[in-house]
């Protein structure tokens, strides 16, 4: 077992229960009014700029001709637009995923799921340049199928942070599935939720961890960042893989 995932097992060690206490301490104070007010600060600036840019495009589409819009002009406005509006998307399924799950108005809906359906479909869209994984056939988690893949999808995004190749590993212990994604070394504070002093993502992914790390311990786990890489936690299905 490499160094990382030994590591890794130490802190899994404490048990279900801290590891629910250290996704809450990795909150990064938004829970106090000064903290909550300074984090939607940030969230509103986020979601104006590419709100902005969708509509500043698609105005200036509608003033062309039919002719103007088929050229050149045309395809890069449009394209600005669909970022514009990917990133947006983003945002927004991030903030209001969190505030459901910070809200309990999220039904958890725990099934069987084998480690590699947990896999991002098209890693290429997250910015990874290559995705390569290494995940028993036997391992299985019992986890919320969505919150499970949104954890796992935020780390692989963070780590593709720099365009270069992600690598994700799966190894099961003592009742815990735990998956580290190594790629781009994690950002200082980078499971905080993000106040007004901090950079903005061109991605759209600025609010994506702070709801994985939710998301996470909402199923049953614990999202980390430890030895310069992400440690996704979930439990393991019973009866799956071979307990060391």
């Amino acid at each position: 077992m490499s160094e990382g995932f030994e590591a890794g097992w130490r802190s899994a060690a404490a048990g279900q229960e801290g590891r629910g206490a250290e996704a809450g301490h990795a909150s990064g104070g938004t829970d106090s009014p000064t903290g909550r007010a300074d984090h939607l600060r940030f969230v509103s600036h986020e979601i104006r700029n590419p709100l902005a840019a969708a509509l500043w495009s698609a105005e200036i589409l509608a003033r062309l001709t039919p002719d103007e819009r088929g050229g050149a002009r045309g395809e890069k406005l449009a394209r600005t637009c669909l970022r514009a509006l990917q990133r947006l998307r983003r945002l927004t399924e991030d903030h209001l995923l969190s505030e459901r799950l910070d809200a309990r108005g999220f039904p958890v809906a725990v099934e069987v799921i084998p480690v590699a359906d947990l896999l991002p479909e098209d890693p290429g869209a997250l910015g990874a340049a290559r995705l390569d994984a290494d995940l028993p056939d036997r391992l299985a988690v019992a986890a919320d199928p969505v919150l499970a893949r949104r954890a796992l999808e935020a780390a692989v995004l963070a780590a593709a942070r720099e365009g270069g190749a992600v690598r994700v590993e799966a190894r099961a212990r003592r009742g815990v599935v735990q998956l580290r994604v190594a790629g781009a070394p994690p950002r200082p504070a980078a499971l905080r939720d993000p106040g007004r002093a901090d950079p903005s993502d061109p991605r759209g992914a600025a609010l994506s961890l702070g709801s994985a790390r939710r998301a996470a311990a909402a199923t049953g786990g614990a999202l980390r960042v430890e030895g310069g890489a992400f440690l996704l936690d979930l439990p393991e299905a019973p009866g799956a893989g071979e307990t060391r």
